[in-house]
Parts: structure tokens; C-alpha cells; sequence
């Protein structure tokens, strides 16, 4: 065990590192290029709080943006908004995230949208463990056309196979 004497100099050593830290504020970056189209940037990057400008969340808009909260063509953030999405909470066209919201693909934990690959999936082709949709394939799968352990569509069959699907979803014998 430490002595007084020891004990006193760590104290001592630590409230100097925590004077040494008082006055600092947690510092975001932001970058934003200076050419793009009209007063959108090629590239925006903002990341952490910025303080001065009251934002606790970079806000970040641009042909391509990365951020806390992304906004753009390409899109990378928590909470990313734009054609191709890439996030915790990805919203778009094409979306890849934690939740993915996708207009065309989504890929994600939960996916929802037209081609949906996920944990949970929901679209008009559904591939996921649980699986919803018009062609859905999954260990639990519900819809029109479904392959699951229990129903094995042929409709849901000739489908994936059209589109070079057939290894995505395990097709077996039929069940009835």
C-alpha cells in the first residue's frame, strides 16, 4: 500500500493535469471545400460540437458529406441523409446502416425498401432472418412468393434464380 506521503504527490500530479484541462472545450472539425456546385461543396466533413456555433452535432451538407448528421449525394454520418447512405440511421435511394431506409436497396440490421437484405428485412424482395415482402426468403419469411424452412414457393424459387439470387437463400426440398 501506498504511504501519505505517496498518496499526496498522485493527488497533487492529478489536480494539475485537471487545471491543465480547465478552460479546454471539446473541439469538432469542420471542412468544407471551396468549389462545388453553386454554394453546395464537393466535400463537407463535420464531426463533434462546435461550440461557438451552438451545434452539440456536426452538420454536415455536401456532394459528398461526412458527419454526425450527413446530408449529400453520398452521405457517412450517425444519421446519414442522401442517393447513397451510409449510417447508424441511413436514409436514401441506396442505404447501408444500423436502420436502413432505402427507396431501391437497403442493407442494414432492420432494412426496409424495395431490395431489402438485413436481420430484419421488409421490401418487395425480403432476404433476412426474419423476412417480409412480396418475394421474401428468410428463417421466418411471410408474404406472397416465400422460401423458409417451412414453404418453399417455386414462384420465390424461379425469381431468385432469374436474378442470380439462388445462393443468397438456401433453396431445399418442398414442404406441404
Amino acid at each position: 500500500m501506498p504511504d501519505q506521503r505517496e498518496l499526496e504527490r498522485r493527488i497533487e500530479e492529478l489536480e494539475g493535469q485537471v487545471r491543465a484541462l480547465e478552460g479546454r472545450r471539446p473541439r469538432g472539425v469542420r471542412y468544407r471545400t471551396s468549389f462545388g456546385l453553386g454554394n453546395i461543396p464537393l466535400l463537407a466533413v463535420a464531426l463533434g460540437p462546435d461550440l461557438a456555433a451552438g451545434e452539440m452535432r456536426g452538420h454536415a451538407k455536401g456532394i459528398v458529406a461526412v458527419g454526425d448528421v450527413a446530408t449529400g449525394v453520398i452521405a457517412v454520418g450517425g444519421l446519414a441523409r442522401g442517393a447513397v447512405c451510409v449510417g447508424g440511421l441511413s436514409v436514401g435511394l441506396v442505404s447501408l446502416g444500423g436502420l436502413a431506409l432505402g427507396v431501391v436497396l437497403a442493407i442494414g440490421g432492420l432494412a426496409i425498401g424495395g431490395v431489402a437484405f438485413g436481420g430484419g428485412a421488409v421490401g418487395g424482395l425480403a432476404l433476412g432472418g426474419a423476412a417480409a415482402g412480396y418475394y421474401a426468403c428468410g428463417g421466418g419469411a411471410v408474404g406472397a412468393h416465400v422460401i423458409s424452412p417451412m414453404e418453399q414457393d417455386p414462384l420465390a424459387e424461379e425469381f431468385l434464380r432469374q436474378h442470380g439470387l439462388e445462393g443468397v437463400c438456401p433453396m431445399g426440398p418442398r414442404r406441404r
